[in-house]
């Protein structure tokens, strides 16, 4: 409980960074963790060698070829403002390379995906250790936020909330449907762990090893984050949050910086995602759940403390704890109120009590929000308000 409660801890210190020094209201939480989940499992997962024996390896090469020159003649026509052309041409390029793009990529994709599940099945993993599939879920999610936050920050909270919204549903439904890719709904496991694993014979031990590295990771992520915090950049991002508009009149490139902050904190959040993942031993996207995923986090970070790097972490083993200990003693409370008052009061307890049971974890979770929120609305560590 503790190793995955770190886990959603550094999750948690991807979004207070975005809301709490930013102000960006990201709810698409749940799609950079698939991503960085995804990315983890394909380049630490041992190799599929029927996959490497067939042709699917130079199909997936010339794929990543045409990728690269579908988004070269992009950039291309988004930068022909310098050689003259007006904006109604460069518009009207624009859609039309989005367009062949779209018909090249996608017809290759489907021969591609074609032949690799008749061939081997699935594309399988790279077999590289551990963390370098952390460290490259990172890359991924951060390279996902760049091309989002391109297009969507320069939005309004509320429209940049439904888009990171609907592009967490897109990758989710990618990754379910590209069997070639991820097994879709069959699942991949087991997955590595950078330690040894509980089937070597010591249990404990693998846990608490994991859980060490764990924490490094967080304390790492946390200095680091500190030490950004109280820099000039972190003064700046904080006077972005509090007044736009002044920062803009002093020179400051608003959107930029927004830019930088969103792209790193989704790199936190595909990293803890890809270490959360390892954990569990198995790959399932149908297991990512806007519940479990997104909202959740939202209650650590808003119960914490937004802006509070040591808030961030406390609500989120405070939750994360509430969340999994309200099932177990929910089921205990209602098991008991029904065993007392068949015996006392001839009370004969409904057949479902034990499903009712378990869904009070959300109850829970609800009123501890609400609590929280009525006696201590910045949070149970708020935000320190630096004097300089």
């Amino acid at each position: 409980m503790m190793v995955e409660a770190g886990c959603y801890a550094i999750i948690a210190l991807g979004l207070t960074i975005q809301w709490g020094y930013a102000g960006l209201f990201n709810v698409g939480i749940m799609g950079f963790i698939a991503a960085g989940a995804a990315t983890s499992m394909i380049m630490s997962f041992p190799r599929n060698e029927d996959f490497w024996a067939s042709a699917g390896p130079s199909m997936v090469g010339l794929f990543i070829v045409k990728l690269v020159l579908c988004g070269l003649a992009l950039w291309a026509v988004n930068r022909s403002a310098t050689w003259g052309l007006g904006p109604k041409l460069r518009a009207l390029l624009t859609a039309v390379v989005i367009a062949i793009s779209y018909l090249v990529l996608s017809d290759h994709m489907a021969a591609m995906s074609n032949e690799i599940e008749s061939a081997s099945g699935w594309m399988g993993g790279l077999g590289l250790p551990v963390v370098v599939g952390w460290i490259v879920a990172g890359i991924i999610a951060g390279a996902i936020a760049w091309f989002v936050g391109k297009i969507c920050l320069g939005l309004r909270a509320d429209y940049l909330a439904i888009a990171t919204l609907g592009i967490a549903q897109i990758i989710k439904t990618f990754l379910k449907n590209a069997d070639w890719l991820t097994r879709g709904t069959l699942t991949v496991s087991p997955l590595p762990w950078p330690v040894q694993t509980p089937s070597d014979g010591e249990f404990i031990f693998a846990r608490a090893s994991y859980l060490t590295v764990v924490a490094i990771a967080i304390v790492i992520i946390y200095l680091l984050l500190q030490r950004a915090y109280n820099a000039p950049w972190g003064r700046m991002m904080r006077a972005i949050r509090d007044n736009e508009n002044a920062a803009s009149s002093m020179g400051k490139n608003v959107n930029r910086r927004r830019l930088e902050i969103f792209v790193l904190g989704c790199v936190l959040m595909g990293f803890g995602g890809a270490v959360l993942i390892h954990f569990a031993s198995i790959y399932d996207p149908s297991g990512f759940l806007d519940l479990n995923h997104t909202f959740l986090v939202w209650v650590m970070v808003i119960l914490g403390g937004s802006g509070n790097n040591r808030g961030a972490i406390f609500g989120a083993v405070f939750v994360y704890i509430i969340w999994v200990m309200s099932e177990p003693v929910a089921l205990w409370l209602f098991s008991m109120i029904g065993t007392y008052g068949e015996a006392w009061l001839g009370w004969e307890p409904p057949s479902d009590l034990a499903s009712r049971a378990l869904q009070m974890r959300v109850f829970v979770i609800g009123l501890t929000i609400t609590l929280v929120l009525r006696f201590a609305p910045q949070g149970v560590l708020p935000e320190r308000q630096a004097r300089h």
